[in-house]
């Protein structure tokens, strides 16, 4: 176990009911882990535990050096004594107070003076500078999440969670409030969980993951490695499954609102993204968004075409199945009929081009480079 994640949040909790848990994982200090998975599967609960807002039967959850709860050793520190920020979907704010109220109103250990400054501050760091004295009822749906957040930073807390927090707003509010989080982090220093059944957002936001089905994890690692996985039944929507993937950006062309991103095996068409030449991006592809060609595909609409080796067919739903695909080291996954993949001849070994529509991609910046346009659009 590396230093950080000792000094990270660690959480191991086990119950046979009335909620079974068994989960055991750990983030460290700037580490974001999202735990997916469908209704039911315990990741409320894994996220109320490690609040102290649920005591399970039995387990451990400690911050650092600091131990919050011990079943061994009957520990069990209150909520409001845990260094915990918390952002619900449903916002939670108090209706009669000011969004600067709000976030002051989580300033305990501060002291009075110095509150409306730093609640000054935290709005616009949460772009919501000049909205200080406005009510909640004032304000749109994205505007009270980002009150939430500031008032969750206002704790100084050692631990941030999240739980499903923008499954309350409208998708362009969403895809805004996704790009935010992402310049945020770049700031924070704290573990995160995000729960989550979105991938599209895990995706975007998470470095790791830990899948949850009926209580327990299945499987848990870097976000690029648990998402393409095929072993995991109900865990994860098959018609959801992706791959993460690299790309570099070497061409901004704005008279005709493209981004030209390079890959090891080909090229990607982008719409207009605000990131520098040279910048890194992750994109995820879906596997229903991507087709296969045999030998030269000729002229066609879809322009991201990637040279590729298939290395395997995994049975799917019938009629489908998945094809998965080396594309210089990386992996791709497609989704195509059975008949289809034996029109092709495919088979392991044999070199095809994939064809990817744009409408797959969902870019992540990674580093100081960041891009705010989260657009995806068929071309």
């Amino acid at each position: 176990m590396t230093e950080d994640r000792v000094k990270g949040l660690s959480v191991a909790l086990r119950q046979p009911g009335p909620i079974p848990l068994d989960v055991a994982f750990a983030v460290a200090p700037g580490e974001l882990l999202a735990l997916i998975g469908p209704s039911g599967s315990g990741k409320t609960t894994t996220l109320r535990a490690i609040a102290g807002h649920y005591r399970p039967v039995e387990g451990r959850i400690s911050s650092g050096d600091t131990v919050w709860f011990d079943s061994m050793n009957h520990v069990n520190v209150p909520a409001r004594r845990r260094r915990i920020g918390m952002v619900f979907q449903s916002y939670v704010l108090f209706p009669h107070l000011t969004a600067a109220g709000n976030v002051m109103a989580a300033m305990e250990d501060v002291p009075a003076r110095q509150r409306r400054g730093e609640a000054s501050a935290l709005l616009a760091r949460v772009h919501l500078a000049g909205l200080d004295d406005v009510r909640p009822a004032q304000l749109s749906g994205g505007q009270q999440q980002r009150v939430a957040v500031a008032r969750a930073l206002a704790r100084r807390p050692d631990v941030l969670l999240l739980d499903e927090p923008f499954s309350a707003v409208d998708r362009p509010t969403r895809a805004r409030l996704y790009v935010e989080l992402a310049e945020l982090r770049q700031t924070l220093s704290m573990p995160i969980i995000l729960v989550t059944h979105d991938l599209d957002e895990a995706a975007r936001l998470a470095d790791t993951a830990a899948i949850l089905s009926r209580g327990r994890i299945v499987a848990s690692g870097p976000i690029e490695a648990v998402l393409p996985r095929t072993d995991l039944g109900d865990a994860l929507d098959r018609d959801a499954r992706s791959v993460l993937i690299h790309a570099r950006v070497a061409a901004h062309d704005p008279s005709s609102g493209i981004t030209t991103l390079a890959h090891p095996s080909g090229t990607f068409f982008h719409p207009l993204l605000d990131a520098a030449i040279g910048a890194d991006v992750r994109l995820r592809i879906r596997a229903r968004d991507v087709a296969i060609a045999v030998g030269d595909p000729g002229r066609l609409s879809i322009r991201n075409r990637l040279a590729a080796t298939v290395t395997g067919i995994v049975e799917a739903d019938p009629p489908m199945v998945e094809v998965h695909l080396d594309a210089a080291g990386d992996l791709l996954m497609a989704s195509i009929t059975t008949e289809a993949a034996r029109a092709l001849a495919l088979h392991p070994g044999l070199p095809v081009t994939a064809l990817i529509k744009s409408a797959a991609f969902d870019r992540v910046s990674l580093g100081p480079a960041e891009a705010t346009d989260v657009r995806s659009v068929q071309r």
